[in-house]
């Protein structure tokens, strides 16, 4: 029978896996750092195949510290950096360019060149958001028009994009390629009323349908592990902020929790319907 939980954080700097047993309290964690990749001012990357390999040592490392097998594991749940954006091969699991990281701020003029027909907001009625380099949907963009042949490989349907649970999983489960609707919100490309990605918004910022993943719920079975943790179901994915919130237990309309990383970041839980801000903060799944 199994007797824990387990959870994969790919943050911004470091990635952890933690096991939890039934009381909730920590019976084993691994954690280990990745490179940040500064090519030019404004510009921060990552390596996806350095943070698979953390990834994969600090699973086997938890699991070898405390004898745990993975048959008392229930299940894995993930969660991660955000808008982290990165592309690869669908046939080879390689990436085509180097994860570009949230802070990331090379897709400015993107943004403005966007923003100056219907201004900065003119996406948040479908999306909550700003136009602003934070997002994924830019990124998408950038590595499509700057790294050669990428755009034509992924009208083919060649290429895939994820952030980084999307990845994670991808690896993890041998190919199933899934987000969540936490993770989707983020992109600029996903309807807060349908939540599904948006014909309109993918056809502004030029981003074949082909390449993203399946939007799914934040709690379910995704697929099985593979590897170190062979057969346990891959069965939770929030984004890093959304998945405090909840940890946090902020579950009625009016709580909010702050929470403080690489960045502070504060969260409100407006309830089950999007409310639209007059002071410039996003409305976010």
């Amino acid at each position: 029978m199994a007797k824990y939980a387990a959870a994969l954080d790919q943050g911004t700097t470091s990635t952890r896996f933690m096991i939890f047993d039934h009381h909730g309290q920590v019976v084993a964690m691994g954690q280990k750092e990745h490179e940040q990749i500064y090519p030019k001012p404004g510009w921060v990357e990552h390596n996806p195949l350095e943070i698979w390999e953390r990834t994969q040592e600090v699973i086997e490392g938890a699991l070898r510290k405390s004898g745990i097998s993975p048959k008392e594991i229930a299940a894995v749940g993930i969660t991660n950096q955000r808008e982290t954006t990165l592309l690869w091969e669908k046939a080879t699991g390689k990436p085509v360019y180097n994860a570009i990281v949230w802070q990331d701020t090379r897709t400015d003029k993107i943004c403005n060149d966007l923003a100056a027909e219907g201004g900065q907001d003119r996406l948040r009625p479908k999306t909550g958001l700003p136009l602003a380099t934070y997002f994924s949907g830019p990124k998408i963009r950038w590595i499509l028009e700057n790294v050669p042949g990428v755009r034509e490989r992924a009208e083919r349907g060649e290429i895939l994009f994820g952030t980084m649970d999307t990845w994670i999983i991808w690896n993890l489960t041998g190919r199933v390629h899934v987000t969540d609707v936490t993770n989707a919100s983020r992109t600029l490309l996903m309807n807060l009323q349908t939540l599904d990605w948006d014909d309109e918004l993918l056809d502004l910022l030029g981003i074949p349908r082909a390449i993203l993943p399946q939007i799914r719920s934040s709690s379910e079975v995704y697929g099985y592990a593979r590897g170190a943790l062979e057969g346990v179901p891959v069965a939770g994915d929030l984004g890093d902020q959304q998945a405090a919130l909840f940890g946090q237990a902020c579950y009625d309309p009016g709580e909010a929790k702050n929470t403080y990383g690489t960045g502070c970041f504060m969260l409100l839980n407006t309830g089950t319907t999007p409310v639209p801000s007059q002071s410039g903060l996003l409305t976010t799944l």
